[in-house]
């Protein structure tokens, strides 16, 4: 029987320092579920959230800079492999990157929490599809080097939860939006209707968590009193020019909260970064 803490903030945190991909995958079901039951209170004295330098990692996959990660295409069962494993690599640091919403941001409406850790449940539950597939193809989680984007990008925005939400969600996993389909239509070319599977599911329920990050980016604009606009344009300045590239799914990103201005800004931003 897995302990779950008394607190939603305290859950969020174990969910966070769990180190095998195994108790975070079980720890984020199980608490995930005693939230859905009104088990895990929100106390308005709960003591402030702590920093995190890093959540809870195995050992392996090694993390290295993203240009020391060795291109491989899907002609080889290798490379495939490696394919399915970066992506199982981005849902098990979106597991983390939706608990750290839950416990990082204090204060906020009932219906926030409820978004990301419904978010965090859906991440580990891609993870499981995606490590299930990767072993299917004779591999495992850890099996390949990775990188630590994700996490870098929550820890710059730690201290404010309208970048967090502008940039997290609506950039780097909006990424999967834009490229997803790409990698469908080659996988299918190959006959992996297996992967394709995966996949499917994973763009379709990737839409509405780029939503939810879109919905409270802008509350957080609301609250501030400022243009969710000029904002999101300064946010990419300062924070995405190295991560940013098109081309986009204009379709996925509109169902997923965009409007027509920011297509546009993201499309020219792209185009002029250095």
């Amino acid at each position: 029987m897995t302990a779950i803490p008394a607190t939603l903030f305290d859950a969020a945190r174990a969910c966070l320092d769990a180190a095998t991909p195994e108790a975070k995958v079980e720890l984020t079901f199980a608490c995930a579920s005693a939230f859905a039951r009104g088990e895990l209170a929100t106390p308005d004295d709960a003591p402030p959230p702590e920093p995190i330098r890093m959540p809870g990692r195995p050992a392996k996959p090694a993390l290295v800079h993203p240009r020391e990660l060795p291109k491989r295409g899907f002609g080889t069962a290798e490379g495939r492999a490696a394919f399915v494993h970066a992506i199982a690599h981005i849902e098990f640091n979106a597991i983390d990157l939706g608990w750290d919403a839950v416990y990082r941001f204090r204060g906020l409406p009932a219906q926030f929490y409820a978004d990301w850790v419904g978010v965090a449940n859906d991440e580990a539950r891609h993870f499981q599809l995606l490590r299930d597939r990767l072993r299917e193809l004779g591999y495992d989680y850890g099996d390949f080097d990775a990188h630590n984007g994700l996490w870098e990008m929550a820890e710059k925005t730690a201290h404010d939860g309208l970048a967090r939400m502008a940039l997290v969600p609506r950039v780097l996993e909006a990424r999967g939006l834009d490229v997803t389909p790409g990698m469908i239509v080659k996988l299918r070319s190959i006959g992996d209707e297996a992967t394709v599977a995966i996949l499917d599911t994973i763009l379709r329920e990737e839409v509405g968590h780029v939503a939810a990050g879109s919905r409270w980016f802008r509350w957080y604009c609301a609250r501030a009193g400022v243009d969710p606009n000029p904002r999101f344009r300064e946010l990419l300045a300062e924070y995405a020019r190295a991560v940013l590239y098109g081309p986009f799914n204009f379709d996925a990103r509109s169902a997923a909260g965009f409007d027509d201005e920011e297509l546009r800004m993201l499309e020219a931003f792209a185009n002029t970064r250095d």
